[in-house]
Parts: structure tokens; C-alpha cells; sequence
């Protein structure tokens, strides 16, 4: 039987992605040597990073100025990382979800932290309004676009009157995004862009540097811009699998195709979650993700959401079980997600509504 993947993350890849890094795991290059066994430092992988990088600018159309870089640890590191690296005195942070939440705690060990706007009062049900309450003073603004385990996005680039720094874990590569507005850009790259095990980076370099701490060696960005991303080893195997899919992202056309694919398999399943009696949407219009497709069994009918995660799971359906902190049912939908396995999903609803 079929799966269809719809895991929040570690995600779905596309498959070509999955069988060129698997070839290259068994002979990187024709080198006789696995790409799990090579050093970091071989003639061979240099041009791994190189590449990669250079996609990434070119498809997000990244301007001069900025650097991109790989570390490990995740965005939960970049929580610290950046606060460590950009505040000064107060930053402000938009509390838009609970991995918003974390990184204000992380930020709060280098400075003043202003909440500027929470949606947390309402269970996280909606994008709170901050553009025009963000204080002039502010090192920077924190913002994390799209919010994986509730369901909500910001799926544009906002204007405020201090630098804006982004967490884009689960939504980079999805859409056009205006690197010029932002001071620096994170995302660990387990949703749209490679296996579990990298982070990505985006830093204006002149706003690096200006912390009044001393950073250690690995925190500063600084370190991993001047070597490359090659001040210590790399995941290696997880930035080849980026590599590739930044290759299938641009032969699929870049991130303006991917948006519009995104906005056909999120408005087929709203459509059927809004029309089905069995389920409704847990976001208010406006601020529904298409990257995180968040419902629940209407209330009449709550005792049938383990019957539906059965009867889906024997259908083929992977990962819609929402997340242990809310429940219901997530359908995640990166870009690697197809059209054939929105549809299938959307039969699978109809057909448990018509047993009931």
C-alpha cells in the first residue's frame, strides 16, 4: 500500500532527493568512499557547500551583504544563538506559538525581552497584529513565520522600524521572501530543505559584531562565516541531501512554483475540512497555514477521532495525528508534498463521512 507522508518533521523529501543522496552514501563521486565516511576537507565536498550556498542566494535571490551558513543544534540553538549575536540592550519578540515562546526564554539570558504581540490568550489560534507596536529602540524584531503545532502563518515579509530577525523553519523555500528586510534568517531544514541534522543561516554581515559580550568561538556567527561553515565538521550527509533538494526546488521552478503548488494543496483541503460535517479548521481566517493544515472532529462527533486516525492510517496516511500538546489532526504539506496525496487524504475524509 501507498504512503502518504505528512509528517510535521523530520518531513517528506522529494524521492529523487531520497535516491541521489542514497547513491552518494554508497559511493560519493565514484570516489569508493561512502558520503557518511569522507572528511569534511576532501576536494570532493567543498563544492557540496559551495553549491549549495550559491542556490540558496539564487533562488531566494539573497542581495549582496549576507552570508549563509550550516550549523548544527537546530533553530531550538538559534533561539540563543541569535539573541547572543544581535541584542544589546531589549529586543522584541512576537509570540505567535509555542517555539515563538522558547526563543523569547532563550533571548531573556542576554537582555530585555518585549512581548510586542501574543496570540497566546486565544490558544494560539490566530497571527497577532504587531507591526505597528514593535518600539523604536529595539536591537530587533523576532518573528517566527509560521507556527508548526497550531497552524498559523505569516506568509509575508513585514515592515517594522528596527532590524527583523525570522525563524522560517517550517515555511523558507515555499514562497519569495524579501531577504533585504531582514537582519538575519534561520531555519533548521528538516521540512523544506534536507534530512534532519543542518541549520540554515542567513546573516547581513555588517550588522555582526556589535554585541557588547565577548562570544565563544562557536557562538559567534562571525567564526562560521569567515571559515565557510567549515570551522569544525559539518553534517555532511544532511547539507548533500540540501544540496539536492535545492537542485529539485529549481528544476521545479524555484520558490514561485512552490508557492503556487503550496496555495492548490492548502486550499483543497480547507475547502474539505470547512465543507465536511465531521471536522472544522482550528485557525481563524487569515492566518491559516499552508504549510500546517490544523482540525479537529467538530464537537458532535469528538468520539470518533481515534476511528478517523485508524481508518486513515489503514488508508495509507502518515503523520496527521496533531500535535500531543493540542490533538486533532495535522496534515503537513512542504513542498516535497504532492497533490495525489492531498487528494488521497481528502477521499479518506469523504469516505469515513459517509459512514457516519
Amino acid at each position: 500500500m501507498k504512503k502518504y507522508n505528512f509528517n510535521a518533521g523530520p518531513s517528506i523529501l522529494p524521492r529523487e532527493v531520497i535516491e541521489n543522496t542514497a547513491k552518494q552514501i554508497l559511493d560519493f563521486n565514484g570516489s569508493g568512499l561512502s558520503l557518511m565516511e569522507i572528511s569534511h576537507r576532501a576536494k570532493d565536498f567543498q563544492p557540496v557547500v559551495d553549491e549549495a550556498v550559491e542556490l540558496i542566494k539564487e533562488l531566494l535571490d539573497i542581495p549582496q551583504g549576507y552570508s549563509v551558513i550550516f550549523l548544527g543544534g537546530g533553530a531550538s540553538l538559534q533561539f540563543m544563538q541569535i539573541p547572543a549575536n544581535f541584542l544589546i540592550k531589549k529586543a522584541a519578540y512576537v509570540n505567535s506559538g509555542t517555539w515563538a515562546k522558547k526563543a523569547m526564554k532563550e533571548a531573556k539570558h542576554f537582555g530585555e525581552v518585549v512581548e510586542v504581540a501574543s496570540s497566546a490568550e486565544d490558544g494560539y489560534t490566530y497571527y497577532p497584529e504587531f507591526e505597528g507596536k514593535v518600539p523604536a529602540d529595539a536591537d530587533y524584531c523576532h518573528i517566527c513565520t509560521n507556527n508548526t503545532i497550531f497552524g498559523t502563518e505569516l506568509r509575508r515579509d513585514p515592515d517594522v522600524p528596527v532590524p527583523l530577525i525570522a525563524d522560517m523553519s517550517s515555511d523558507i523555500m515555499s514562497r519569495p521572501v524579501d531577504v533585504s528586510k531582514y537582519t538575519a534568517i534561520y531555519a533548521g531544514c528538516q521540512k523544506n530543505m534536507a534530512m534532519a541534522g543542518v541549520t540554515m543561516i542567513i546573516v547581513k554581515d555588517d550588522m555582526l559584531g556589535k554585541a557588547p559580550r565577548e562570544l565563544p568561538t562557536m557562538i559567534d556567527y562571525r567564526t562560521h562565516v569567515e571559515k565557510g561553515s567549515m570551522f569544525n565538521t559539518p553534517p555532511v550527509v544532511p547539507i548533500y541531501s540540501l544540496l539536492e533538494t535545492m537542485r529539485w526546488l529549481k528544476k521545479n521552478g524555484g520558490v514561485e512554483a512552490a508557492d503556487k503548488r503550496a496555495h492548490e494543496r492548502a486550499e483543497a483541503l480547507y475547502a474539505e475540512i470547512d465543507r465536511n460535517k465531521l471536522f472544522r479548521g482550528t485557525v481563524q481566517e487569515g492566518s491559516r497555514s499552508i504549510m500546517n493544515l490544523c482540525f479537529v472532529m467538530n464537537d458532535e462527533y469528538k468520539d470518533l477521532e481515534k476511528p478517523f486516525l485508524d481508518f486513515a492510517t489503514e488508508r495509507g496516511m502518515v503523520g496527521i495525528k496533531g500535535h500531543r500538546s493540542v490533538g486533532g489532526f495535522r496534515a503537513s504539506c512542504y513542498n516535497a508534498q504532492t497533490m495525489e496525496g492531498v487528494n488521497a487524504l481528502i477521499k479518506c475524509m469523504q469516505d469515513f463521512e459517509k459512514q457516519h
